[in-house]
């Protein structure tokens, strides 16, 4: 461990991570090094770092951004653990713990698995927003809908999510000063009742394939708003998740794969501090 740490390359539907097990030892990872990885050309590349820690369930989870700033959720990175756990000890029901909270998960078959991401943040000051409004549809152009799954989100619906300059938008969203802590932004067309298209600006990360607590947000802001109902079915540009307002939280259910497990050499570690 002193000269190379160990990891797992994951994606859930092209929403990539780089996933750490720090359960058997402490993991050295300075800000610098975590930024380093994330570097597509120059180190691993990850949509977000995820780190596995002992906790008082089966596993407590910490994620990163790429830039390096911290959220509480991440909703497709924890599925990817929950099957690696799953897959690790027998178990077909889990309890995690992350700073979002308790996160219960569960083998769903065929191959899918499902966590309980808790029930959606609804009041300004819990998103956070940065002053007292209604949620349902903000003061800004196009009047999206603010929610909050762990981290904060920005819903826009729209004609057409594939004609929307995502790039463009995203970024501006992200900042925009009614999101003191920034945002993750969507931009989602109603297909069917129970049918939606999205597309994901992500905070701290910029445009990915797919985002697990966007997805959640989404259904929760269509369903708000009576564009669905509480089930749906989202397409985004990596593949499909399915979400499940229910009762005891927002349900979400998809594929994960674990691509590969490498070392970080001393070398480059070195050379990120």
């Amino acid at each position: 461990m002193e000269n190379r740490i160990p990891f797992m390359k994951m994606h859930g539907l092209g929403n990539d991570f780089v996933v750490v097990d720090a359960r058997a030892q402490a993991v050295p990872l300075s800000p610098a090094l975590i930024v380093a990885i994330a570097d597509r050309h120059m180190g691993v590349g990850y949509d977000q770092l995820a780190v596995i820690e002992r906790g008082k369930g089966d596993a407590h989870l910490e994620f990163y951004n790429a830039d390096g700033s911290t959220s509480a959720a991440c909703g497709n990175a924890t599925r990817c653990i929950a099957r690696h756990l799953m897959d690790e000890t027998g178990l077909t029901e889990l309890h995690l713990t992350t700073d979002r909270g308790d996160l219960f998960a569960r083998d769903a078959g065929d191959g899918l698995t499902s966590v309980n991401m808790g029930q959606p943040q609804l009041r300004w000051d819990e998103i956070p927003l940065a002053h007292e409004m209604d949620t349902l549809e903000l003061p800004m152009d196009g009047a999206p809908t603010a929610t909050g799954m762990g981290n904060p989100h920005c819903t826009f619906f729209v004609d057409d999510a594939d004609a929307v300059d995502l790039e463009g938008r995203g970024a501006a969203v992200e900042h925009h000063p009614l999101y003191p802590q920034r945002t993750n932004v969507q931009f989602a067309s109603v297909i069917g009742p129970d049918h939606l298209r999205m597309r994901v600006w992500e905070r701290g990360v910029g445009v990915t394939m797919a985002s697990g607590s966007s997805s959640c947000a989404t259904a929760v802001a269509a369903a708000r708003r009576g564009l669905t109902g509480r089930k749906v079915r989202i397409d985004l540009d990596g593949g499909t998740l399915h979400i499940d307002w229910r009762d005891d939280g927002v349900w979400m259910t998809g594929p994960t794969m674990h691509v590969f497990t490498a070392e970080l050499t001393r070398a480059f570690i070195e050379a990120a501090q």
